[in-house]
């Protein structure tokens, strides 16, 4: 589900304009019945495969080409990009583009919540063991012994005879 309001810069409790829309994955064999309706849908999901399997193996605008290629050979949208064979190449490339700088987008946000969430754990790690170290010294005072201290916090004799230390 895609918001308009996912994009608005200024983020508030409630929006006066608000749009939603239902994104579908078409490539491959998602939604087959839907693309089974509409044979243009079908036929540009196709085109598209095609463009994603060749750049795998050459340039992106070689790809485009080739894909559009086989597309009139094969009468994959045929009338369209007879008429509009650059527009089409020039639209394929700016999208697939697009795709591209989306996906490394997400990946980089993926990377930086990953990063964040480490430091945050780190944080939390540190402060947990600042307030177990904290514990392990008032039972220390009120005369526990380090076996008594390790059995209330959970942890090993040892460990409370380091910290002690």
């Amino acid at each position: 589900m895609l918001r308009l309001s996912d994009m608005y810069t200024v983020k508030e409790k409630s929006y006066k304009l608000e749009l939603e829309a239902t994104m579908l994955n078409i490539n491959g064999t998602h939604n087959q019945n839907l693309k089974e309706a509409c044979r243009t849908l079908k036929e540009y999901a196709i085109y598209t495969d095609k463009i994603r399997k060749y750049t795998e193996k050459m340039s992106l605008e070689d790809a485009v080409e080739l894909a559009i290629c086989e597309c009139i050979e094969e009468g994959i949208l045929k009338e369209f990009l007879e008429k509009h064979r650059a527009e089409a190449k020039a639209m394929s490339i700016f999208e697939y583009d697009q795709e591209k700088h989306i996906r490394m987008e997400r990946e980089e946000a993926w990377e930086e919540g990953r990063r964040e969430g480490r430091e945050s754990g780190l944080r939390e790690g540190e402060e947990k063991a600042l307030l177990l170290a904290k514990r392990i010294f008032k039972l220390a005072q009120t005369g526990k012994s380090s076996k008594e201290i390790a059995e209330i916090c959970g942890i090993s004799e040892e460990k409370v005879k380091q910290i002690l230390e």
